[in-house]
């Protein structure tokens, strides 16, 4: 049937030129119609494989999927597939793992410079060649609305995007009612979140905040300092990026923040947290159901003690700009120079964040899996699998881990009855690994195969699809 709708909609493009404007009209709008029905992805049976259910932490074995415009209408045992689907497109799952794929809710999408998309759309490829199907970019731009609304048509291939709008920082915003009316603006434009970065003062957060919750758009990011982590959650902050501002507020009131010598994030300042504090604001942050996006692979490649050059090596740096990766190589080297990245400085700092993340885990608040890409040393796609690595490593599940990239993102974003799960009704975007994930996280790093929109993209598609990006980035 898709060949079919090509070929139709080829002839009626090669018909336009012999038509009078008025059938030419028509015809544009019949081929339009046509495409649109493509970008649903086609008709699809997946045979062969084993369902991972994160809801149980079950698997439901040899199952075949039913997938019809872009939504899984059916599971069924293998040998039930119904007869009017025989002659559907099948994918052979060879006894592969099927799950809701991984998020990156904190991610930068490149700036369309000078309208070159070239950057955008291979950080989508190396999304989804990392099983990434969904993301939420953090720091907005207006070229982004134009790639989300495409992605989201199934005009281009990637992740399903979520946008947030510029920043709201100490530059941007000059007092509470100018950035009021600048949450109204990112709302009118189209934006389906806000950032806060450093610098915005208390009584601005509170009118962006009240702003905000008038035009009924979530906000998150880091804790501005005059603001503070208690404000922050009683303004309403639906996601807090990094952690921020829970460190600050576990420390006693004698000690002053100076910026000049606590160190980036105020890391030189852990060893004074207070742990007795935690319980209360733990307490909090439940209350007011906020999210927190770690981004623990961030603060372990940029600010750790792992010397810039190291990272510079790396494999997956192959899929960047080389002048990028010197880019980061530089503004590492600049803390290294200055003597903040010293490995007795910064360890304690590290352990302090696993620390904190395992405990809030713990009591219940709702992690977002998120790795800041393409920011230092994380490049898209390949960096969700370092965050992951940390993720485990601090002391959380397997299915709590692939629970941060699925149910609980689309628990944020109010979706749970569409996606974030491989169930009947919901739409077809999921990803076929080797191994069960629940036993082995290391299978996320090369899938089989990816679905998304409802349409099929092979291993030896996505690997084609790094192959070119890497030859587009070969250095001299």
């Amino acid at each position: 049937m898709g060949l079919d709708l090509v070929k139709q909609g080829a002839n009626l493009k090669n018909q336009l030129k012999y038509t009078p404007m008025t059938f030419k009209s028509l015809a544009l709008t019949l081929l339009f119609g046509l495409l649109s029905l493509l970008a649903l992805g086609q008709d699809l049976v997946i045979t062969s494989v084993h369902v991972v259910s994160l809801e149980t932490g079950k698997i439901q074995k040899n199952q075949t999927l039913l997938v019809k415009n872009g939504k899984i209408e059916s599971i069924v045992p293998a040998g039930k597939l119904p007869a009017a689907w025989q002659q559907v497109t099948q994918v052979e799952g060879k006894g592969s793992y099927v799950f809701p794929g991984l998020a990156e809710f904190h991610a930068h999408l490149p700036v369309a410079a000078d309208g070159n998309t070239q950057l955008q759309e291979e950080s989508m490829w190396l999304y989804l060649a990392n099983g990434v199907v969904r993301i939420r970019s953090m720091l907005g731009h207006p070229s982004h609305i134009a790639l989300r609304d495409k992605l989201n048509a199934g005009q281009l291939m990637g992740p399903k995007t979520y946008i947030s709008g510029p920043s709201f920082n100490a530059n941007s915003v000059t007092d509470p009612a100018q950035g009021a009316a600048m949450v109204k603006s990112q709302k009118q434009e189209g934006y389906d979140h806000l950032k806060i970065h450093p610098g915005v003062l208390s009584d601005e957060m509170k009118a962006i905040a009240t702003a905000a919750k008038a035009e009924n758009i979530p906000f998150g990011g880091h804790v501005p300092l005059d603001v503070g982590i208690h404000q922050a959650l009683e303004d309403g902050f639906k996601s807090i990026e990094h952690m921020d501002g829970y460190m600050e507020g576990l420390l006693p009131s004698t000690v002053t923040i100076d910026p000049a010598t606590s160190g980036p994030f105020n890391l030189n300042l852990s060893s004074q947290v207070d742990w007795s504090k935690l319980p209360n604001l733990i307490q909090k942050t439940l209350n007011q159901g906020t999210y927190l996006a770690p981004t623990l692979t961030l603060f372990d490649r940029y600010f750790g003690y792992i010397p810039a050059d190291t990272f510079r090596l790396a494999p997956e740096m192959k899929y960047l700009p080389g002048l990028q990766i010197q880019q980061w190589v530089n503004t590492k080297k600049q803390l290294e120079r200055a003597g903040m990245l010293n490995k007795e400085v910064v360890a304690p700092y590290l352990a302090f964040r696993r620390k904190l993340f395992l405990e809030m885990h713990r009591a219940g608040i709702p992690m977002i899996m998120a790795s800041d890409s393409p920011q230092v040393f994380n490049v898209p796609g390949f960096s969700i699998h370092h965050e992951i690595a940390l993720m485990s490593e601090a002391g959380m599940s397997n299915l709590e881990i692939l629970k941060t990239g699925a149910l609980v993102p689309a628990q944020y974003m109010g979706a749970t009855n569409s996606w974030g799960q491989v169930k009947e009704g919901f739409e077809a975007d999921f990803v076929l690994v080797e191994q069960n994930p629940l036993l082995d996280l290391k299978t996320l790093q090369k899938p089989v195969g990816v679905v998304i929109r409802g349409k099929w993209i092979g291993r030896e598609e996505l690997q084609s699809q790094l192959d070119r990006i890497e030859k587009n980035h070969l250095r001299n």
